[in-house]
């Protein structure tokens, strides 16, 4: 089973920056580089998207277009952690952020690609 623990949300005005972290653990057989990782988020009477996925390796990224250029994935294979560093904040990022993983997909954007899921940190941007 694998465990998720996102950290690091808040409220922070138009403009600021946040860096979310998650830490992954579990007693499996694979290790934290076996997963691919991502980062949704899930506004109020809003689905849950896509924002960022990282590879197993840490080589190849991708990004929503509504965050291009302003968040950076990034992962530490040696701590077992991702981080989101997000700049440029927007009232309109204003969401609960979940931290995702999974060990087989070879996809990074789609929600069913990632079988664990940590319980979300908020992040609030205020105008």
């Amino acid at each position: 089973q694998v465990q998720l623990v996102e950290s690091g949300g808040g409220l922070v005005q138009a403009g600021g920056s946040l860096r979310l972290s998650c830490v992954h653990s579990g007693r499996t057989f694979s290790t934290f580089s076996d997963y691919v990782m991502g980062w949704f988020r899930q506004a109020p009477g809003k689905e849950r998207e896509f924002v960022a996925g990282i590879r197993k390796s840490g080589s190849g990224t991708r990004y929503a277009d509504s965050v291009r250029g302003r968040f950076t994935i990034s992962r530490d294979n040696a701590k077992n952690t991702v981080y989101l560093q997000m700049n440029s904040l927007k009232p309109e990022d204003t969401a609960v952020y979940y931290c995702a993983a999974d060990a087989t997909t070879a996809l990074l954007t789609p929600i069913t690609a990632y079988r664990y899921w940590g319980q979300g940190t908020q992040v609030t941007v205020s105008s």
